[in-house]
């Protein structure tokens, strides 16, 4: 390079007219007016427009030469715009840079997408160009706002005494859940190590060490399938305390999730968060991590159908089962093909189906299973708030299966009515989970998150005998419908945790070979602790206003786990394979998908 730069591009300002800088960025636009040249030069910071008179032929000739994406540097001095040039939405608009030379520094082919543009290019592109997708300025705003984020995370984390400790990334495989990704050892063949899926055992050794305050911005690895709001690999903030009841554990995490909200320019969120039972919020929206921006709660309205003759209500009933309501105001308007959408939603949530009816403006009802309703069962319906011109839907099954399926609909309803959601970031936490949920396992039973949570005292006699009555010090942080993170306090009583390892259906050997050496460490004065895990990519997804996690991270996996930039997954060689002692077997040697390059 000639010339370091002095200013970046978004930079100048009319208080720098007269001075003579040097900017350096990419073109991200050339235009010939005749007797002027003007390019416009980007960088992270803005753009500044860059101008050459007709005096300046040579000048003009090299600036009309360049090509948008070619790396220059530039020298001249700052004018002002004239008046009706003056660009109010652009931060250096009240200038321009009168160029006196320019230096070529990297030329740049075509690129297959214009980065100035608004307009989308396809996923194909944007992954396997990814370093050119991220030169566009909305990536680059996320990116920085995910800095600005994990920064105010760390300053205030460290003004509440925590250290942050990094835990080991080849750990012991103790898949629980999700699958883990593993890596042979060369050194011991036939052994492997695993990623990790979080640090959570090795944070609660942490706790025994003494370092009663840790957190990490972690790295963590599922092999797992995807969705527009998970990854392959993904970043926790990872926090861990000593000595701490649940509230406290809240309060942390709302001090640190305000200050990041604060840190990117969102207005400061009101603390302490609203608190929800999981069985609250399953009652009210059907779902763990209800979005609470909107109204449409759902209610149990089986006792109005007491001695019903509408025999598919009937029967749930006398099964024990549950009859949920969603009361949709206005939805009477609804056609017919949209309640079908509507009934797809619950079949697609697992439910049988959706029973709706009409309520006409003479309160009478209509369509759907309005000939089967008897006039009381309609009168204690409108005595619940039903009314003129309302669309009612129900859903009858199993308690549980009733009201997922009759959440799942609530949200599609909110969809179809385009109800109108709360504006900003609405924080919730819910919490008092049942520890144990029915599964296809030897006790019949599996941890509700993870086996490391401490049961409530006054349920802990019923783990082996009711553990579908066990409830846990078990907490989440969702947001606008959103999970953002999951935490417990923990369980430090060795001879707890075994009895929790054995209910799960974990036999002897099974959990002295996995987790043998937590319980070991457990043995040695473990004190009381808890802590909780926040998803950073999809907090800053909310912070930036987005819908997918890719858009906030600088190089994700495709819906297939798989980098088309990069090429990855890939084969490796016959003398690696041998080194590690692995052979495949026929037919896993194909790419299904992924280019080497």
């Amino acid at each position: 390079m000639k010339w370091k730069r002095t200013h970046t591009c978004g930079e100048l300002r009319a208080s720098h007219v007269g001075e003579t800088v040097v900017l350096t960025g990419w073109v991200n636009r050339q235009r010939d007016h005749g007797g002027l040249t003007f390019v416009d030069v980007r960088d992270r910071y803005g753009l500044t427009q860059v101008v050459a008179e007709a005096a300046a032929s040579d000048l003009q000739r090299r600036l009309g030469e360049l090509r948008g994406e070619y790396v220059i540097a530039v020298r001249g001095v700052v004018r002002r715009r004239p008046q009706e040039m003056i660009n109010p939405n652009l931060g250096t608009g009240e200038i321009e840079l009168l160029c006196d030379d320019l230096d070529v520094l990297a030329r740049s082919n075509t690129p297959p997408f214009p980065i100035d543009s608004d307009r989308e290019p396809s996923e194909e592109l944007k992954f396997r160009f990814r370093y050119l997708e991220l030169r566009r300025p909305s990536l680059q705003r996320n990116m920085l706002l995910r800095h600005k984020a994990v920064l105010a995370a760390r300053r205030t984390l460290d003004a509440l005494e925590f250290i942050e400790i990094e835990t080991p990334l080849l750990i012991k495989t103790t898949p629980e859940g999700a699958r883990d990704y593993v890596v042979p050892s060369r050194i011991y063949p036939g052994k492997f190590y695993a990623l990790p899926q979080s640090p959570q055992i090795y944070k609660q050794v942490l706790m025994v060490s003494g370092f009663d305050r840790y957190f990490q911005i972690a790295r963590c690895l599922r092999d797992e399938d995807l969705r527009a709001d998970r990854q392959p690999e993904f970043t926790q903030i990872d926090l861990e305390m000593s000595f701490v009841t649940p509230e406290e554990v809240f309060a942390v995490t709302e001090a640190t999730v305000a200050a990041m909200c604060e840190a990117v320019g969102h207005e400061r969120p009101v603390t302490p968060f609203p608190r929800l039972t999981y069985d609250e919020a399953m009652a009210r929206y059907g779902i763990d991590k209800p979005d609470v921006r909107f109204g449409l709660e759902l209610e149990e309205v089986g006792a109005h159908f007491q001695g019903t003759t509408f025999n598919a209500f009937r029967a749930v009933l006398e099964a024990g089962g549950s009859i949920q309501l969603l009361r949709a105001p206005g939805g009477a308007g609804l056609s017919r093909k949209k309640i079908d959408g509507l009934t797809e939603a619950a079949k697609q949530a697992g439910g049988r189906g959706l029973a709706w009816c009409k309520i006409e403006p003479d309160g009478a009802a209509s369509g759907g299973i309005s000939r089967f309703l008897r006039a009381e069962e309609m009168q204690a319906l409108q005595r619940g708030g039903a009314e003129p011109g309302d669309l009612l839907l129900f859903v009858a099954d199993a308690p549980r299966t009733a009201r997922e399926v009759c959440g799942a609909v609530r949200l599609a309803l909110a969809e179809e009515l385009q109800v109108q959601r709360a504006p900003g970031l609405h924080f919730a936490w819910v919490h008092r989970f049942p520890v144990f949920e029915p599964a296809d396992t030897p006790t019949g039973w599996a941890p509700s998150h993870h086996m490391f949570t401490m049961p409530e005292p006054e349920s802990r006699a019923r783990i082996e005998s009711d553990p579908g009555s066990v409830y846990g010090q078990l907490y989440d942080l969702v947001c606008n419908g959103v999970e953002l993170g999951s935490g417990s306090v923990r369980i430090h009583d060795p001879a707890l945790q075994r009895r929790i390892m054995r209910q799960i259906g974990l036999q002897e050997e099974e959990i002295e070979r996995k987790f043998g050496f937590l319980l070991q460490a457990l043995e040695y004065g473990a004190p009381p602790h808890g802590g909780i895990a926040l998803g950073l990519d999809r907090l800053v997804m909310l912070l930036a206003g987005g819908t997918s996690l890719r858009d906030v991270i600088a190089f994700p996996k495709t819906q297939r786990a798989a980098s088309p930039m990069d090429g990855s997954p890939s084969q490796i060689s016959p003398e690696q394979l041998r080194e590690l002692g692995l052979q495949l077997l026929p037919g896993v040697t194909e790419q299904d998908g992924v280019e080497e390059r």
